[in-house]
């Protein structure tokens, strides 16, 4: 799951429709210095010209500008003040106002100037305008922070940015970006527009500095505002937008991912993914915020008190009727089942009891629908990969009992079909990493430097992982005794000239590479049932 990689950069152009004018691109048509239409063309051209041309901007321009956006500010303040009841008296001061903000943005050619910014003092006058009485002006705001903090204006400036960037925080930029969202109604194009624009501004500030995600969080109902925006069943660009912003501030935070479920989260994401449990989505745009939403479940099931949520909130059934459809969210549905039983065995035991484990080996058999707009064959081994790694929770969940028997018995129907499919999967995965195996060994032979991780991680990348499973889900077939499973594995080896140390080697690389994340004990334990694996084949 990958949330990191940065949304290809969004316009406000997507959310009202409006796209701009084409640039004039010379005479066309016209005859003695006129277009067709009879206007000027040398006009025209000294119009683009004039639109063209950047002036430079250094320091003296960049005082001249502030100087005057804060004269027009002090002027705004005292004429509010002294006709708090006549607004009539004091629209003429915020007629001007708007106006150079709209000159500020000429900043954004010149991050290079932040820290100038700032040693002026400007940005907390820039800031507290998100509170300003006409909501105008606070949305002229986020638009001018939208142009500062974009991904083009900050790239190869990143010392500029996060001085910035933190002046922004300082003020409270935070409190007042979800304050002014909180009054805006996407009833009103420009509203809308600005709701993009905050959640653009939001993004921007965690690309700069990542601890804003879990600081926007803490400071902050910016959360509350996005999981109502994604149960509103209407789709639009901002509930996209929202589903994205959510995964980013969920992916690899903890504290945020707790909070959310705290906040009844879940049901919330859950609820949003049920809309699609019996339908597809209808656009590009729309399946990305249907794997956006997936996303933002998939990191919600790190915790485990989110895994107890879910199973409450019979996300697991959802899950299961997802994949019975057939429908666009097959996938995604089996990749949150994953992350729900691993190292959860309510999960799994959960899953059986729901008869969720026809429509589960259906997947691991290779019954995979496939959507027209879904490359076929990284899909299918996406799903390959998932369906094995569910399999082999499944196992690890279930230790004992009737729902152990209805698992081990999967793999005696139909004659062994699901061995027979085991092995098949165990060959071509062994296969890959092989392949990348000698591929390394002749880099280190062409004094390619590589540490023994390095390689490690190289070979996990090219299918070691899912060869591990596979093998484990083969010592849990041979530690069942069950003698026909075990007659099975042995001659599906020896057909393929190989036997079980083979599977043992894979076994003890896996053995010595179990990380400690779950802590020292979990790690003990783990590595104790690979043991009993290996002792036994």
């Amino acid at each position: 799951m990958e949330v990191s990689k940065r949304a290809a950069k969004r316009k406000a152009d997507d959310i009202t429709g409006d796209s701009p004018p084409p640039a004039y691109s010379g005479p066309a048509g016209g005859h003695d210095g006129y277009d067709a239409n009879g206007i000027d063309l040398s006009l025209l051209e000294a119009l683009e010209k004039s639109q063209n041309a950047v002036e430079a901007l250094d320091l003296k321009t960049l005082k001249k500008l502030v100087l005057s956006f804060e004269r027009r500010l002090r002027d705004n303040i005292a004429a509010r003040l002294k006709y708090a009841d006549q607004p009539d008296k004091f629209a003429d001061s915020e007629v001007d106002l708007p106006d150079d903000l709209q000159k500020l943005k000429v900043l954004a050619g010149a991050p290079e100037l932040y820290p100038e910014i700032v040693a002026l003092n400007t940005v907390p006058s820039i800031v507290n305008l998100l509170s300003h009485d006409n909501a105008d002006i606070a949305n002229d705001v986020v638009q001018l922070l939208q142009d500062l903090t974009d991904e083009d204006a900050l790239e190869d400036n990143d010392e500029p940015a996060r001085v910035l960037v933190d002046a922004l925080l300082e003020n409270n930029v935070l409190e007042l970006l979800v304050q002014n969202l909180q009054r805006l109604s996407e009833t009103d194009p420009d509203e809308a527009v600005a709701i993009y624009g905050t959640l653009s501004v939001i993004e921007n500030l965690v690309e700069v500095k990542p601890s804003v995600a879990e600081m926007v969080c803490e400071r902050t109902k910016l959360l509350r505002w996005l999981l109502v925006k994604i149960k509103v069943r209407e789709f639009d660009g901002n509930k996209q937008y929202a589903s994205e912003i959510l995964a980013i501030l969920l992916q690899n935070c903890t504290a945020n991912q707790k909070r959310v479920g705290q906040m009844n989260g879940v049901d919330a994401v859950l609820e949003a993914v049920a809309m699609y449990k019996s339908k597809d989505p209808k656009t590009p745009d729309e399946e990305e915020m249907l794997e956006n939403l997936f996303d933002c479940l998939c990191c919600l099931l790190m915790p485990l008190e989110n895994k107890e949520r879910f199973v409450k909130a019979e996300g697991v059934e959802l899950m299961i009727i997802i994949m019975k459809q057939k429908k666009y969210a097959y996938g995604s549905a089996i990749r949150a089942l994953d992350f729900a039983m691993t190292n959860y065995p309510p999960s799994c035991e959960r899953f059986v009891d729901v008869l969720g484990l026809k429509t589960a080996f259906a997947a691991f058999m290779g019954k995979i629908p496939l959507n027209k707009s879904i490359k076929r064959e990284r899909y299918k081994e996406e799903l390959e990969e998932r369906v094995v790694s569910l399999v082999a929770s499944l196992f690890a969940g279930i230790l004992r009992g009737s729902r152990r028997d209805r698992l081990l018995s999967k793999f005696v129907e139909n004659e062994y079909e699901k061995i027979d499919r085991l092995m098949e999967l165990y060959i071509r995965y062994s296969d890959r990493v092989k392949a990348e195996s000698e591929r390394l060994d002749q880099l280190e032979f062409d004094d390619l430097e590589m540490d023994e991780e390095e390689r490690y991680n190289r070979k996990l990348e090219s299918g070691l992982y899912t060869l591990q499973l596979i093998a484990v889900i083969l010592g849990h077939l041979w530690c069942s005794e069950h003698s026909g499973m075990r007659a099975r594995i042995e001659l599906l080896l020896k057909q393929q000239k190989l036997s079980k140390n083979d599977v043992k080697q894979i076994l003890q690389e896996y053995h010595d590479n179990i990380g400690d994340l779950e802590g020292p004990e979990e790690k003990e334990r783990a590595q104790a049932r690979i043991q009993k694996f290996i002792s036994a084949l």
